[in-house]
């Protein structure tokens, strides 16, 4: 039978066409996502948890005291604070029980859908007050329902074999991540100082209804959902070798936590303080604070193919920094940028604008250096047998960095902003000192060989996963 006159498979950027869908997907639910994160915790201290507005939250009281049994008495200020810290937190644990609710249930594609309705539901719900805890329930459920699972039906577009294709279809993907990223705390932002709070939350959940409408448009291009397999025999168990690697990488992941505590404040307590202290009047226009949220993520893609230059320039001459290295120079960059701040607030008291910029863009390189090498690091050393378990333990890391965040906003008050920002420097100079220090039994407990004894590397090798483009880290 002639085939001449059947059309051929549609194509996007030389990829299945079901990537185009879920990029965008992806991209619009970012959007909302870190739209919403760029304003709340200012909503919360500003607005929502004062006099006249935290009388009407329903369950707040309960929710308050629960919250002040484990932590302590709280002001308005460091209530928020808590309150960021956990819901920040918990959007980076719930991934791993939506990823295993759709295994064993509902399958991925009603998982993504549920969840984006779910956070559809949450963002509009932030425009009373009442429904304020209920809205961030919806947003932490639907986010562990979508996030995942939009992520693993990209990789199930292609055979197990076809790394190459894989690769370069993430690295598509993280672009609608890291644009997502950038443009949703500008247009959010913007739209709450202007027309205040809840136009701001409102445009966030149009924006991820907007998301859902994508991704029902390009169902029939979805991979199918796969049979939950039945396994057959039990796993052979770890060998002494395999344990002493899953150790070493728990290590390693805790290590990040210091850098990544003084990082993420950024979306915290660094917005009150640029609210309060920062000279925010340029040439006529007052610029939001939220948009400091966007400064990190675009940091962190002008700087991909800077460090690419660097690191393949460094390998050529053998000098191209280990995995532990990265992660250490990673920490030390944290800790100058909040070192920064400090002397901002040492010799001044209206600070430039251009102080939170640079603060930010070392931060998002900072970024660039330690977590995507975390990542790649997990992917090429775990055990084939838990190496996805791994990669989402992983994300737990994440999980208690912004628990503790959300505590340490609470001396906020008690410490002068130079205190407080010397203090963040110290804990991600500790990161810093605790890679260097470990750096070399780790290493080998990984199986990786000393810059010292080993070979002259390859410069046309790559010097980083794509993982690197994913500048929101999730």
């Amino acid at each position: 039978m002639s085939t001449a006159n059947i059309d051929p498979p549609r194509r996007f950027l030389g990829q299945p066409m079901a990537l185009a869908y879920l990029s965008f997907t992806e991209a619009w639910e970012r959007f909302s996502y870190y739209g919403m994160t760029a304003i709340l915790v200012l909503y919360m201290s500003q607005a929502l948890l004062l006099p006249g507005h935290v009388e009407h939250i329903a369950g707040f009281t309960t929710f308050r005291s629960a919250l002040e049994s484990v932590f302590g008495p709280m002001t308005t200020l460091a209530l928020a604070s808590q309150i960021m810290g956990l819901y920040t937190g918990l959007v980076y644990f719930t991934p791993v029980l939506g990823g295993w609710v759709a295994d064993r249930w509902i399958g991925r594609r009603l998982a993504v859908m549920l969840g984006a309705v779910m956070m559809s539901a949450g963002h509009l719900a932030m425009a009373f007050d009442a429904s304020f805890l209920l809205a961030l329930l919806l947003l932490i459920v639907g986010c562990g329902l979508l996030k995942g699972n939009i992520s693993t039906q990209v990789g199930e577009l292609y055979a197990e074999t076809d790394g190459e294709g894989r690769t370069r279809a993430f690295a598509i993907f993280s672009i609608g991540i890291n644009v997502g990223a950038v443009v949703g705390p500008l247009t959010c932002g913007l739209l709450a100082q202007l027309y205040g709070w809840h136009a701001g939350f409102g445009l966030a959940g149009v924006l991820m209804l907007i998301g859902l409408l994508t991704y029902i448009a390009g169902f029939r291009y979805l991979p199918r959902d796969r049979p939950r397999a039945i396994p057959t025999q039990a796993k052979a168990p770890l060998d002494r070798r395999q344990r002493r690697i899953v150790w070493a990488l728990a290590v390693v992941s805790a290590i990040t936590i210091f850098q990544s505590v003084s990082y993420y404040q950024n979306t915290n307590l660094a917005l009150i303080w640029i609210n309060r202290s920062v000279d925010l009047d340029l040439l006529g226009f007052h610029v939001p604070v939220a948009w400091f949220n966007s400064i990190d993520p675009l940091a962190s893609i002008m700087g991909v193919p800077l460090l690419f230059a660097l690191w393949r320039r460094q390998a050529a001459r053998g000098r191209e920094p280990d995995d532990l290295g990265k992660i250490g120079t990673g920490a030390w960059m944290a800790a100058a940028a909040n070192l920064l701040l400090v002397a901002a607030c040492l010799f001044g008291t209206r600070i430039p604008v251009i102080v939170p910029l640079l603060y930010d863009m070392i931060l998002g390189i900072s970024f660039l250096y330690y977590w995507p090498t975390l990542l790649a690091l997990v992917s090429r050393a775990a055990p084939a047998s838990i190496k996805a378990t791994l990669m989402g333990a992983v994300f737990l890391s994440l999980f208690l960095a912004n628990m503790i965040i959300g505590w340490l906003g609470g001396f906020y008050e008690s410490m002068t902003p130079t205190a407080f920002w010397a203090m963040h420097a110290g804990i991600a100079s500790l990161g810093g000192v605790l890679a260097f220090v470990l750096r070399r039994p780790l290493m080998r407990a990984l199986a990786i060989d000393d810059p010292e004894t080993r070979r002259m590397p390859n410069p046309d090798r790559p010097v980083m996963t794509p993982a690197i483009l994913d500048a929101s880290t999730d």
